[in-house]
């Protein structure tokens, strides 16, 4: 029997060393006794390791069969084995039938339930073993410090802590690194640095977590101290990801310089081609707009796998280059729908419409299914088409494939619908999401009503959400723009004192739809007051605030302005130039005026534009400077345009200058023969 059981032994290892699990568990059923205690150790151990549920479930059975008092040892082998294969009822069930258990039976049930992410029943289980006599240990906290982080409960975790430290186990840079990633996942930095600290030889997991927790806090600038004092410690070989969340960090803050520094360590220590690491370089050479050597990361020998070709073909369309991303795009050796909306939104972004629509169409030939983002995205599609049918359609599929309840696709229906203009169906539906809607639903309702003009629709809809949630600063901005639009004075007086009641962050573009809103209002001293008390005022807030004076007749203070402006350092644009070129208008500065234009081009190079052409117009015949009129028309780089003939005309017969009133009448007749215009003093008014 023994030279059987021998034999049979060996023709189970020569199955496994051909990695043939499968057929090494089949001939185990031959053996009609148990076989040695290591080799189904090893087999609960492959097992798990190749996630292989029937398997696992035949060796126990054997175990169990021929062997009605197994070593304990081998039913925790299998309680991890059923852990590994996320058959977590397998594993209860035969934790629950064990005669006898041990610390081990425990930790393995703990751990299958923690790697499975079942973390509130692993920690009722670590205090069902204390209750049931058994003693924690060093594979004990590790796993349930895991669950702590996982579920984020940080004074359960200090708990824990101060258990460990009773045990003697802080010591051990495993145990104390897990205390530092639930502290820093729970948003304690203070108490995770100062954990780290007291790590007398912290591994490369332990700087991982230290960086990679102030990374996620937005630390980012502590998270690279961090990594270059590891670096410069020189202890440790820095993991892959270690590097990664470095350069990640590097590209949020734009920090390019330190991240070149990264780069050239990671090609040191050979972890530059490494998937993960290529990956982050190449975004953050992107976001710098450094594609050439974002291109030369991705042709790296080991770093074109799915993820990196997406990557390369995101940052080609986040810089505006969509021919080259979709060359890339169509040489990928496989795509996946990140792959086609990373594609898609690159289109979407450069208002390439026709583009998107074949790569709609490249999806629909493919069995990929598409996810919210596809769908966000192709709603962006129709609203950019203003193609309202082919919305609805959108809209039909979203119930169909349930995407209804997706508050991400729910704002980019409100948003095709409003762009569209159909803002009936942009009420309805947002009505019909009134448990979900958010922020960006209501600044969405409010801007379409308010990019169409129905200022009083934007009232109604500002009383409903003042009953069901607390406006946030962009949907105020859209309000005053409504209030603005109908001249409606006490609610943005109204909308002020909230704003200043409720401490919102009053920052420049708030103060610059207030100063819009109360100057359309008739209203300039609450304008001015606003723009005075502004600590930094950019050239926007000044053009508001120029055009404003000039809505109100006060040409003269929007003349100051301007001086001001040039004192303070900022550059003057068009805008600014047509603000002050109306308050000459305004206030009869005829010489000024001219001046102001001869700057624009002389001192500012700023091209003149149509309506600064127009403005000059009006200011020398509104002021009777004809002859002034007469050589500016005649000198301008363009043939003058009906409206500016008009206006000339206009002022040729008020200020009765026939001759160059005949000439505008010549030009007119000749942009519109149909109609011909003559001039006449006589009676003071053209005729046609």
């Amino acid at each position: 029997m023994g030279a059987n059981v021998k034999t049979l032994t060996n023709k189970i290892y020569t199955h496994l060393k051909l990695n043939s699990l499968s057929k090494a568990v089949s001939t185990l059923f031959e053996s009609t006794v148990p076989v040695n205690v290591s080799l189904y150790a090893t087999l609960f151990k492959l097992c798990a390791a190749s996630r292989a549920i029937i398997e696992t479930r035949k060796v126990e059975s054997h175990l169990l069969t021929f062997n009605p008092t197994p070593p304990v040892f081998l039913l925790n082998r299998a309680i991890e084995a059923y852990g590994k294969c996320k058959c977590l009822d397998d594993a209860r069930e035969l934790f629950d039938e064990m005669p006898q258990r041990d610390g081990g039976s425990w930790n393995a049930l703990i751990s299958a339930y923690a790697v499975n992410g079942f973390a509130h029943e692993a920690l009722r289980v670590f205090l069902d073993m204390k209750r049931d006599g058994f003693s924690w240990n060093e594979v004990t906290f590790a796993s349930v410090l895991g669950c702590c982080g996982l579920l984020l409960e940080v004074y359960f975790a200090m708990g824990i802590h101060g258990v460990i430290v009773k045990y003697g186990f802080l010591g051990n840079v495993i145990i104390a690194s897990s205390i530092v990633d639930v502290y820093g996942k729970s948003g304690f930095l203070s108490d995770a640095r100062r954990m780290f600290d007291a790590i007398d030889n912290p591994n490369e997991v332990s700087w991982n977590v230290i960086i990679r927790r102030h990374y996620d806090m937005g630390e980012e600038r502590e998270a690279l101290l961090l990594f270059f004092e590891m670096v410069k410690q020189n202890d440790v070989m820095p993991l892959s990801f270690t590097v990664s969340n470095a350069l990640c960090a590097c590209s949020r803050i734009g920090t390019f310089y330190e991240g070149i520094q990264i780069h050239a360590f990671s090609i040191k220590v050979n972890l530059a081609d490494t998937l993960v690491v290529s990956g982050s370089l190449i975004d953050m050479y992107s976001k710098h707009g450094d594609l050439h050597s974002a291109h030369k990361v991705f042709n790296q020998p080991q770093a074109k796998d799915l993820i990196n070709w997406t990557s390369i073909v995101t940052a080609y369309v986040t810089n505006g280059r969509t021919k080259e991303a979709r060359k890339l795009f169509n040489e990928m050796p496989e795509k996946n729908i990140v792959s086609y909306n990373a594609m898609l939104a690159g289109y979407t972004h450069n208002y390439e419409w026709e583009d998107a629509l074949e790569i709609l169409h490249l999806i629909s030939k493919t069995n990929i299914c598409i996810d919210r983002v596809t769908v966000g995205l192709i709603l962006t599609v129709c609203a950019g088409l203003l193609d309202v049918e082919l919305g609805k359609q959108v809209h039909g599929f979203v119930y169909r494939h349930y995407f209804n309840s997706n508050l991400f696709v729910g704002n980019g229906l409100l948003n095709m619908y409003g762009k569209c203009g159909d803002l009936r169906s942009c009420r309805a539906w947002f009505y019909q999401m009134s448990h979900l809607r958010d922020t960006v639903s209501w600044n969405s309702i409010l801007s379409s009503h308010a990019r169409h003009k129905r200022s009083e629709d934007v009232m109604r809809v500002i009383r409903k959400m003042l009953e069901e949630t607390q406006p946030s600063k962009h949907n105020l901005a859209t309000i005053l723009a409504a209030c603005a639009n109908i001249f409606a004075l006490d609610p943005s007086k109204q909308i002020h004192g909230f704003l200043v009641r409720h401490s919102y962050d009053m920052d420049i573009v708030m103060k610059g739809a207030l100063i819009d809103a109360y100057s359309k209002c008739r209203c300039l001293v609450y304008a001015l007051t606003v723009f005075k008390v502004t600590a930094s005022r950019d050239l926007i807030l000044y053009n508001s605030m120029i055009l404003g004076c000039c809505h109100n007749l006060r040409g003269n203070v929007a003349i100051d302005l301007f001086e001001m402006l040039k004192t303070e350092g900022l550059k003057p644009d068009n805008t600014t130039f047509q603000g002050v070129l109306l308050a000459c208008i305004c206030e009869g500065r005829v010489e000024l005026g001219r001046e102001y234009f001869n700057v624009m081009i002389k001192d500012y190079c700023v091209i003149p534009r149509l309506e600064h052409y127009e403005s000059m117009i009006e200011l020398y015949a509104r002021h009777g400077y004809i002859g002034e009129l007469e050589n500016f028309v005649k000198q301008m780089p363009f043939d003058p345009t009906a409206p500016m003939l008009l206006r000339v005309l206009d002022a040729c017969h008020e200020y009765r200058h026939e001759r160059f009133g005949k000439w505008a009448a010549d030009r007119l007749n000749e942009l519109n023969p149909s109609t011909p215009f003559r001039f006449e003093l006589m009676d003071h008014r053209r005729t046609a």
